[in-house]
Parts: structure tokens; sequence; C-alpha cells
């Protein structure tokens, strides 16, 4: 199934895509794509609904974070080698984790928002990992039991932040705009092998990165179950899992994203985002 939220920010209905690609409304069936409608039970009762029977939502109607109740949004970062490499940094000999604030989560389409100072605002096309139940020291084995599915996420850092500026990797990761997740939430029992996705991100029309899932350093079982020993992940967390390679910061020279620039991204099998970007008018 293909999962979504939409209408106005802050007041997003549950929904689905069906078949034909028409956003179908589920407030009747569910209250959020949220909570315990992301366990293996919630996601069951969903899938026993016609979606022919649902009302249709209106075309353009604004889609939202595709997972409501996010408690934290974990993120894994050098996880693909070469990108480590562009960055000129080593590939870590365990995963490199931060936290992004959960106040930079926004819809697929939302613009990215470049805050005011900021010179180096950049892009990231990620597998994001959505928790489906309460996973507490789980083994690899067993840690995809735990995931609801998957989404893309926008990884939107600003490296002068991020880099330049004392402290931790958080504060330049954590702006407004800076953690499109959507379009929408494709259940694991749709996504065959999530380390063998295509992904690619454009700036303006130039594609900029083109990966695969394939490079990652640390894959998606071994994650989930890596942070479950440091953290109880709970229904609704969000694990960005890393980007691949054509970050502005390893392009020579380094480019970064300006207001009026178009960036588009795309993961094979979990649809695609466009973001116009915009001055912080705040």
């Amino acid at each position: 199934m293909k999962l979504l939220r939409h209408g106005p920010s802050g007041a997003e209905k549950p929904g689905m895509l069906d078949a034909g690609g028409v956003v179908r409304d589920l407030s009747g069936v569910v209250p959020d794509i949220a909570g315990g409608v992301l366990s293996d039970a919630g996601l069951a009762a969903i899938r026993a609904v016609d979606p022919s029977e649902l009302p249709a939502v209106a075309a353009g109607t604004r889609l939202g974070p595709c997972v409501g109740g996010t408690g934290k949004f974990i993120c894994i970062g050098l996880n693909y080698a070469d990108h480590a490499a562009e960055s000129g940094m080593a590939v870590p000999p365990e995963p490199v984790i931060f936290m992004k604030a959960t106040s930079a989560i926004c819809g697929p389409n939302d613009p990215i928002i470049i805050p005011r100072t900021s010179t180096k605002t950049d892009w990231e096309v990620e597998l994001a990992v959505i928790i489906g139940t309460k996973a507490k020291y789980v083994s690899v084995e067993n840690s995809m039991a735990h995931v609801a599915g998957y989404a893309i996420t926008n990884d939107v850092s600003e490296r002068a932040f991020q880099t330049e500026r004392a402290g931790q990797w958080t504060k330049g990761k954590s702006c407004d705009n800076f953690g499109q997740i959507g379009p929408w939430l494709v259940t694991r029992d749709e996504v065959a092998d999530p380390q063998d996705l295509s992904m690619w991100l454009t700036v303006n029309g130039e594609k900029v990165q083109n990966g695969s899932t394939k490079t990652m350093v640390y894959g998606v079982a071994f994650l989930v179950s890596y942070l479950s020993q440091f953290m109880t992940l709970h229904p609704g967390d969000v694990i960005s899992t890393g980007t691949p390679p054509g970050v502005g910061l390893g392009m020579k020279p380094p480019r970064y994203l300006k207001a009026g620039d178009v960036v588009e991204l795309g993961i094979a099998g979990l649809g695609q985002q466009r973001q116009d970007v915009i001055a912080d008018q705040a």
C-alpha cells in the first residue's frame, strides 16, 4: 500500500493512493497514519478496505509528511562510501548518528526555505525507514518485522552551520523545511529489497545525484537493530539512511542552493518530490 497524509500543514488527514493513482481519504477508517496504525495489524485493517469505496481527495490537494506522530528523526551520516569520499571524510567504523529536529519535517513538495545567514544550503536524497512497532534490543534477523515501510526524504543541510561552527551537526540539519518526507509511505511488503533501489536528484533539471541503495555501507536491517541497542524505536520514528554522492558540498567548486532553484528527487517505487527553493521571510 501507499499511505499518505493530505491537507493543510498541521491539519493533515490520513489517506492512501489507489491503484489508479487517485488519492483516497482514510479519515473514516483510521485517525492518522501514526501510532498503532503502523503495526502489522493496523496496516492489515487498512488493507482490508476497498479503496473504491473511500472518498476521493480533490486533485491538487497538498500532501503532508506521510507519517504523523514522529518522535525521533534519526539520520545516518556518511553511509555511502563514495559520498564519504566526496565529503573528504573516512567511512566510519560504526554508523554516524545524528538527530534532525522534528520541527524540520514537512510535506514532500513543500518549499526548501533557505535560513537567514545561510550561504551553503545543500541537498541529499535519502531512503527513509518508518518504524511500525516498538523496537528495543532487536537482532538484525528480527529487525525488519519492526518496519512499517519506506519513503523518500530530502535531508536538506546547511553546510556552514553543520561543519564550520562549533558543536555537532544537528544545527545544520534542523532548520524549518529541512525534512521533506513522502509523498507516501510504501509498506514493506511492496519493497522486495530496500538494498536495491535506484535514487536520483536534480537541481533545475540537471541530474546531480544518481545512485542506489546497493552502495550503502550499513543496510536497513543492520541500522534498525543497531539503533535499537541505544534507544527504543517507536511507531512513527523515521530513520534517514544516508545519501549517495552528488551533493553540492562535493562539487568542484562547491555549489549550493539559492532562491528560485527547483529541486526534484525520487527513489524507485517510492515516488518523487519537487521543491521550490525560497528565502526565509520570517
